[in-house]
């Protein structure tokens, strides 16, 4: 098992509290968790993306430039490139100069993104989204593995003689795609041979598994190799503390004071995957995706959550509002204590030198 820290950077006001956090603190503290998750031996860091709502993600390559130079070996990664969003000249100019940068540490993951506020922000129709990611993914595909493009397509001027710079470190970067509520994101994936990554955060593990399951036998349908169907997990927030009960107890008003925050969203019920499914910490512990609880009990938890995904990285997620030295502190501790107990149980070929595609510029070291 490989394991990678995701911060999609949201900074709205602490759910108890209500006391916010300046953004250039808030930014800053993701370089140095980054920093600090590399010191710890960890595998991969991963910013996320989005464009409305509290969150300071809308930049995430000028955040990535900024780790990338602050760091030596980790794997930087996206969770996720709302690629549906954005213009592929654009992605492959900014990740071509994050992979020269960081010299070959970059792979990303790509989706439709979980804020529907973006597209109208944007300008963009919603109900195309899909087709906006299937578009965008193929040029983007195209442009970072040839040079000299042609291309025409539906949602964007037709490219004539396209070379985007600076191309990419050694060869393209491999892209993953997300995915947390419908198969044609992972259907995507299949079609062409890529790894994917699921969100799961905020739904039973049935609903995630359901899309799991599919992209494996739409891989094969394929003819892919099977070896290289490498999936990669989310999960609904870390906390620990000596005991499970400790944790719990801890972690209630934040979590669901977090709950809280987002009711006042009023999603409608019909859109899955929007707001989370667990409304106490007790479910969110016993039934949900939450690793909150001892290192003893987060690592069974991951354990058995494989049972079910089988999947070969694990994300995780420090919550943004607890103190600064709280967030090292805990991440320390799952590095220490969590970490060793999975990876004594569970193997897997992922960024090591036996997996070809790797970002060029790093290979997993146990």
């Amino acid at each position: 098992m490989r394991f990678q820290v995701l911060d999609i950077i949201f900074n709205p006001p602490h759910p108890v509290t209500g006391e916010e956090v300046a953004p250039s603190d808030r930014l800053n503290r993701v370089v140095e968790l980054a920093v600090l998750a590399e010191e710890l031996g960890i595998d991969s860091f991963s910013v996320g993306e989005r464009h409305a709502g509290p969150v300071l993600s809308s930049a995430p390559t000028v955040v990535l430039g900024a780790i990338a130079q602050a760091t030596d070996r980790i794997l930087l990664s996206t969770g996720v490139t709302v690629l549906s969003l954005l213009d592929p000249i654009r992605v492959a100019e900014d990740f071509g100069t994050i992979d020269q940068l960081s010299r070959g540490r970059l792979e990303i993951v790509i989706g439709k993104g979980n804020e529907v506020l973006q597209y109208p922000l944007l300008g963009l129709d919603i109900a195309k989204q899909y087709e906006y990611l299937t578009e965008n993914y193929e040029l983007l595909k195209l442009l970072i593995s040839e040079e000299n493009v042609k291309w025409v397509g539906t949602h964007r001027p037709s490219l004539e003689d396209a070379t985007t710079l600076p191309r990419p470190f050694d060869g393209p970067f491999r892209i993953w795609h997300g995915s947390a509520t419908s198969f044609e994101a992972v259907e995507l994936a299949a079609k062409w041979g890529d790894p994917i990554v699921t969100a799961n955060a905020f739904q039973p593990r049935e609903n995630y598994k359901v899309l799991i399951d599919h992209y494996r036998e739409q891989y094969l349908a394929y003819g892919y190799d099977p070896a290289k169907a490498y999936v990669g997990s989310g999960s609904g927030g870390l906390f620990l503390a000596d005991t499970t009960e400790q944790a719990i107890e801890e972690f209630r008003p934040i979590y669901e004071g977090a709950v809280a925050q987002a009711d006042k969203r009023k999603h409608d019920p019909k859109a899955v995957g929007k707001s989370t499914s667990f409304r106490t910490i007790e479910e969110a512990v016993d039934r949900g995706p939450a690793l909150v609880g001892s290192s003893e009990r987060v690592a069974e938890k991951i354990l058995d959550y494989h049972q079910s995904y089988g999947h070969d990285f694990q994300s995780v997620s420090v919550n943004h509002v607890l103190d600064f030295e709280q967030q090292k502190d805990t991440l320390r501790r799952f590095a220490e204590e969590v970490i060793p107990l999975v990876k004594a149980e569970l193997s897997t070929t992922l960024w090591t030198s036996a997996d070809k595609d790797r970002a060029k510029g790093f290979t997993a070291v146990d």
